[in-house]
C-alpha cells in the first residue's frame, strides 16, 4: 500500500513567499492538482474557464480553508505549527492503521495508492466556526484531505478525523455512488466512520456533532426527521437532514428544525446500536450494504 503526503506546510511556505500574481497558480498546480481526480468528481475544475467562476480556489473558500491570497507572512506561525515532521508522520500513521486493519482483517481493498494533505482553515470563516477546529473530506477513493486550526487540542486530535476520512475511503470502494444515494445510505456512512474513528481512538474522540447532540434532541428531533426522509435522494432535503440548518443557511438553503449536523450524530447511534444487536465487527458493517443494515435496525426508530 502506498500513501503519499503533499506537504502542504512546503507548499504554503512556498506560497507565502511568492509574488501575489503567482500564489494562485503554486496553490492549483502543486496543493490541488494532486487530487485533480477528486475534485473532477463533484464537477470543480483546477481552474475557472471565466474569471471569477468556481474552481478549487473558490471552492477552498467554501470550505472554510485561507484561499492563496490570505497566505502571507501573517501566516506564518499556523505554517510552522504544521511543520514538524512527527505532525505528518501521525497523519499518515492513522491513515496506514485504518486501511491496513480492512486487509488485517481479510478485506482486500481494491485501492492501493492513497494522496493526502493537511488544510489550514480560516478560523473567521463561518464553515470553518460550523466545523471546529480540524475536520475532514474522503469520500473519494484514495483521496484524503484533512483540515485545520493549528492549536495542541487541534493537532492532536487531527488523526482522529483522518481515520474516519479513511474508513469513507474504504466504504465507497465497494458501495457504488450514484445520484439515488439516499439519506439513508449517508447516514449509514457518516455513523460507520465515526464509529470506526471511536474503536480506534476511544469514544472520548468522538466529533462534536456527535458530542454535542443530547439524547434527548437525537430522540424528539433527530430521529423523526431523519426517519421520515430515508429514502430521499433528494440533494437539498438530504444535506440539510445531514448537516442542520446552521450549515444549511450558509448555503442558502430552507431551514427544517434540523440541529447542527444532527444526521451524523443520528448515524453514530443507529451504527452502534446495529454493532450491538448483530455482534459484526465495524471492519465488515463498513462493507455492509446500507440496505442490510437498515433491516437489521427497524427497532432503532421505534
Amino acid at each position: 500500500m502506498k500513501i503519499t503526503a503533499i506537504r502542504s506546510d512546503r507548499i504554503y511556505q512556498e506560497m507565502m513567499n511568492a509574488a501575489p500574481a503567482e500564489k494562485d497558480h503554486i496553490f492549483r498546480d502543486k496543493l490541488m492538482k494532486p487530487f485533480a481526480f477528486k475534485w473532477a468528481c463533484v464537477g470543480i475544475p483546477l481552474k475557472a474557464e471565466a474569471e471569477g467562476g468556481c474552481d478549487v480556489v473558490s471552492a477552498a473558500a467554501a470550505s472554510g480553508y485561507y484561499t492563496p491570497a490570505q497566505i502571507t507572512m501573517e501566516r506564518l506561525a499556523e505554517i510552522e505549527q504544521i511543520h514538524h515532521e512527527a505532525f505528518w508522520a501521525n497523519c499518515e500513521s492513522s491513515i496506514r492503521h485504518a486501511l491496513s486493519g480492512f486487509e488485517q482483517h481479510g478485506i482486500r481493498l481494491p485501492r492501493q495508492e492513497y494522496v493526502f494533505t493537511v488544510m489550514l482553515s480560516d478560523p473567521r470563516s463561518p464553515m470553518t466556526a460550523m466545523a471546529g477546529d480540524y475536520c475532514g473530506d474522503g469520500g473519494i477513493p484514495g483521496y484524503i484531505i484533512g483540515s485545520i486550526v493549528p492549536n495542541d487540542r487541534s493537532l492532536g486530535l487531527l488523526p482522529v478525523a483522518l481515520a474516519h476520512e479513511a474508513n469513507h475511503n474504504v466504504r465507497w470502494q465497494f458501495m457504488q455512488w450514484s445520484s439515488q444515494i439516499t439519506l439513508a445510505d449517508m447516514i449509514v456512512s457518516e455513523g460507520l466512520a465515526e464509529v470506526f474513528a471511536a474503536e480506534m481512538f476511544g469514544e472520548d474522540k468522538v466529533g462534536k456533532w456527535v458530542r454535542e447532540t443530547a439524547p434527548e434532541t437525537l430522540r424528539e428531533t433527530v430521529k423523526p426527521l431523519v426517519r421520515g426522509n430515508l429514502e430521499t435522494s433528494d440533494f437539498q432535503v438530504l444535506s440539510a437532514c445531514l448537516y442542520g440548518d446552521e450549515i444549511m443557511a450558509l448555503r442558502g438553503g430552507r431551514p427544517i428544525g434540523m440541529p447542527y449536523c444532527g444526521g451524523y450524530a443520528c448515524g453514530y447511534a443507529l451504527i452502534r446500536h446495529y454493532l450491538r444487536k448483530t455482534g459484526a465487527s465495524i471492519f465488515d458493517a463498513t462493507i455492509t450494504p446500507t440496505r442490510e443494515i437498515m433491516q437489521q435496525t427497524e427497532d432503532f426508530w421505534a
